[in-house]
């Protein structure tokens, strides 16, 4: 998952715009990026901030890392979502499966922000 894809995803449920990004792995690919900056119009994933507040947004830098392994957590309704493999799995509750969300919890307790461990939403 690029860093820019957060410039343009809300959480599928409540809406909820920007949501929290926290990278676990990452990419960085050897590209010659060539853009126009601020490649984001509106938020900067990769500085985590709105781009009209970034003196000096980092975007050849920014496209050239794929987010690996991270999770995406929407602070007004704590739901969150897991990246894995470079995709974003932003699935409706009824469409997660709870065995997988329950091993990546798991898998990535020590970095996962507590409130989420604690008080996740029913899947």
């Amino acid at each position: 998952m690029k860093y820019s894809l957060i410039n343009i995803i809300a959480c599928p449920i409540c809406k909820n715009f920007p949501l929290k990004l926290i990278v676990f792995n990452s990419k960085t690919y050897q590209r010659n990026v060539l853009v126009e900056k601020p490649f984001c119009d509106l938020y900067c994933g990769f500085k985590q901030g709105y781009v009209k507040d970034i003196k000096e947004t980092p975007c050849d830098e920014c496209l050239k890392i794929e987010v690996v392994e991270g999770i995406l957590i929407c602070d007004k309704c704590l739901r969150w979502y897991p990246i894995i493999d470079e995709i974003p799995r932003m699935l409706p509750d009824d469409l997660r499966k709870e065995s997988e969300d329950v091993d990546f919890l798991k898998k990535y307790s020590d970095k996962i922000p507590k409130e989420i461990l604690e008080g996740r939403k029913t899947l």
